[in-house]
C-alpha cells in the first residue's frame, strides 16, 4: 500500500513538472538508473525561421459601409509585401506595397507602406488580424480577420 502510494506521489511530481514553462535556453537534465544526458530547450525556432510564409493570403474583412472588404497580401522572401484591397459594390480599389518587419519574437510581422500600416501574426498556412497594440482581434468577427494562405511564393 505504501508503495503505491508513492508510486502515485512521484507521478504526479512528474506530471506537474511537464507542465512548467520552459524559459528561454533552460536546460532540462533526463536521467534513468544508469546514464544522465543533458538537453538545451529548443528556442531558436520562430515562425519567421520554422515556416513557409512567403506567399498570397486572401481574406473578405468587415466594412462598415460595405459588404465588405476583399483583401489580399502577398509577402515576399527579401521581406517586402503588397496589398490589393477591394471594396465590395462600391467600384473601389486600393493597391499598396511597402516593407515588412518582423517583432523580436519572430511570429509577427509590421506591415508599413503609403497607405498600410498593419501588424499580423504569423501562423502556418494564415496570418491572424492583431490591433494597433498587437493583440488579437477578439469578438464575434474574429474569424473575419484571418487571411488564409492561397498561394506559394513563385
Amino acid at each position: 500500500m505504501k508503495s503505491s502510494v508513492l508510486f502515485i506521489c512521484l507521478a504526479a511530481l512528474s506530471l506537474s513538472a511537464c507542465n512548467q514553462t520552459k524559459k528561454e535556453n533552460q536546460q532540462v537534465v533526463a536521467s534513468d538508473s544508469s546514464d544522465h544526458t543533458t538537453m538545451t530547450a529548443d528556442t531558436t525556432h520562430t515562425s519567421q525561421n520554422s515556416l513557409d510564409w512567403p506567399g498570397k493570403y486572401e481574406a473578405t474583412i468587415p466594412c462598415a459601409d460595405c459588404e465588405g472588404i476583399k483583401t489580399n497580401i502577398t509577402l515576399k522572401n527579401d521581406n517586402t509585401f503588397s496589398i490589393v484591397s477591394e471594396y465590395i459594390n462600391k467600384n473601389t480599389k486600393v493597391e499598396d506595397s511597402g516593407k515588412v518587419m518582423w517583432h523580436d519574437n519572430g511570429s509577427v510581422v509590421h506591415l508599413t507602406g503609403k497607405e498600410t500600416n498593419m501588424k499580423l501574426k504569423v501562423g502556418e498556412n494564415k496570418l491572424i488580424g492583431l490591433d494597433q497594440d498587437g493583440k488579437e482581434i477578439e469578438g464575434p468577427n474574429a474569424h473575419l480577420y484571418v487571411y488564409n494562405k492561397v498561394e506559394g511564393e513563385k
